[in-house]
């Protein structure tokens, strides 16, 4: 049952959004946004699962940020495509990967969007250390090649495998091989099921993973929060998320983060499964994240 426009927009001036489908083009998803109760959102700007780099026209970019006016949407921004690799030893998948990663940066400019979230990769060779500076230089030619407002976040990821950034140290690796020129347009995103999976225990120790996250990184670099419950167990080193609540770190961390005055301010966006249920899935998540901040409850 699709919920009514009056509780679907309630709350739509909070920091809160979700992922949103461009199905039918980029300058459909503002509405989509707006039909959740939403202010925030965040998008693919082409297929993520494809090489191909389409182009954002004049009347495409005019369109989008008409529908983004029209709907008030505050903060947008994009993920990049599954396919790039930045820490890849490959030297024809890492240029491949930086050219990818420098057109979705040329297309989230052309579309005015805040951020370009990004997942470090994968040093599949096993040398961690030599992929945090490959992904790095990716960044930096990137930055350094389109000009811009969109600023690029790094994604905490999970850790499975050879994925680099699982850790606040491997993120702050990368952020030091950048330029100072550049830095200041890079930025932090927390994903909270991709940090449970990494070994942070927002659970039992929800105070100690932001104190560790502002030594090492600072919370002024914090750019976007992935508000997404984890299918897996603390410390698995795997990706899958779940419903707000549902998962293994339940409701109790993320109703500590949506009272925690320090992160209020921070866009929080749901990447959560929509299942059957598609966008009545969103606005279930985003009702009880919202009903968090109760303090009676």
């Amino acid at each position: 049952m699709t919920a009514s426009p009056e509780s679907a927009g309630a709350g739509a001036h909070d920091e809160l959004g979700a992922h949103v489908s461009v199905a039918g083009g980029v300058q459909t998803a503002p509405r989509r946004a707006a039909e959740i109760g939403a202010a925030n959102l965040q998008l693919f700007t082409k297929q993520p699962n494809r090489w191909a780099e389409p182009g954002i026209d004049d009347e495409t970019a005019a369109a989008f940020k008409a529908a983004r006016a029209e709907h008030g949407i505050a903060v947008a921004g994009a993920h990049d495509s599954y396919l790039i690799n930045l820490s890849s030893p490959d030297r024809r998948l890492w240029r491949m990967s930086q050219r990818s990663f420098e057109s979705e940066l040329g297309r989230c400019v052309r579309l005015g969007l805040d951020f370009l979230v990004t997942h470090p990769g994968n040093a599949t060779d096993g040398d961690i250390e030599e992929g945090l500076a490959r992904n790095a230089r990716a960044v930096t030619e990137s930055l350094e090649a389109v000009e811009g407002p969109t600023r690029v976040l790094l994604e905490l990821t999970a850790g499975a495998g050879t994925t680099v950034g699982a850790s606040f140290e491997n993120l702050r690796a990368i952020l030091d091989r950048i330029p100072e020129s550049q830095r200041v347009r890079v930025g932090i995103c927390f994903d909270t099921c991709h940090a449970y999976s990494a070994g942070y225990d927002l659970v039992g120790d929800y105070d100690g993973v932001w104190e560790a996250f502002d030594t090492v990184l600072g919370l002024e670099r914090l750019g976007l929060i992935h508000v997404n419950d984890s299918k897996h167990p603390f410390d698995s080193r795997k990706d899958r998320h779940e419903e707000i609540g549902e998962g293994s770190l339940g409701e109790v961390p993320f109703r500590r983060l949506m009272r925690d005055a320090r992160l209020r301010h921070v866009p929080k966006i749901l990447e959560t499964p929509k299942g059957e249920d598609g966008a009545d899935a969103d606005i279930r998540n985003l009702a009880r994240l919202r009903s968090y901040r109760e303090r009676s409850r």
